[in-house]
């Protein structure tokens, strides 16, 4: 009668299953690094996509800055404004009209956004930049993107933009080309748990009657 293979080899039958159970959880451990590893990928992954973009301008994303360094002589450049609005955002979001403005000239507009819905909805606006490859010129002084807004019922607000154009943009052999830039944002709605964890933290935003 033929032995198993194990006492053949001189490994005792009560190692085998311990050996095995060892090699399970080191691949189940090995399983759940992964899981935890892309996991904390996908949660930084926006972030972290943000600061890329707002360094390089890469997608039209424009820079930041707190003052503006003057306006320099040379044309002027248009700047236009776009609105918009996800589909479940019964929101009217308006743009300002175009202006001109000279490079490195501090300029501010206000875009407008109005709540047709009856009931409060919270929203938040992304922007960019077009041409793309501008983005990394048009830095924003004073901006509403990124940040929570609750509008009531029939209620009005309005959003300004402080900006300027680098006027470095006129070094750049890719901005001969472009004398229109134009600005736009869209409002997203941030749904009924963002809005009531909203409310929680700003009570008074309730209104008087707490509704």
């Amino acid at each position: 009668m033929q032995k198993p293979v194990r006492r053949l080899i001189g490994i005792p039958a009560s190692v085998v299953p311990s050996d095995r159970r060892r090699r399970n959880m080191i691949a189940v451990a090995s399983s759940l690094l992964v899981i935890a590893i892309m996991g904390a990928l996908t949660y930084y992954s926006v972030p972290l996509y943000r600061l890329f973009c707002q360094v390089t301008g890469f997608g039209g994303t424009t820079q930041v800055a707190r003052t503006a360094p003057g306006a320099v002589p040379g044309p002027p450049i248009t700047v236009r404004f776009d609105a918009n609005v996800a589909l479940n955002l019964p929101w009217r979001f308006s743009a300002p009209e175009p202006v001109e403005v000279h490079l490195g000239e501090q300029h501010q507009v206000a875009y407008a956004a109005v709540n047709l819905g009856s009931e409060p909805i919270l929203g938040m606006a992304i922007y960019n930049v077009t041409p793309p490859t501008i983005g990394k010129y048009f830095y924003k002084i004073q901006c509403f993107c990124f940040t929570e807004q609750l509008l009531m019922p029939g209620e009005r607000k309005e959003f300004p933009v402080l900006f300027y154009v680098d006027p470095a943009i006129a070094d750049d052999p890719e901005g001969h080309d472009f004398n229109t830039i134009t600005l736009s944002y869209t409002f997203y709605n941030k749904g009924r748990d963002a809005l009531e964890k909203y409310l929680r933290a700003h009570p008074a935003a309730r209104g008087p009657d707490g509704s």
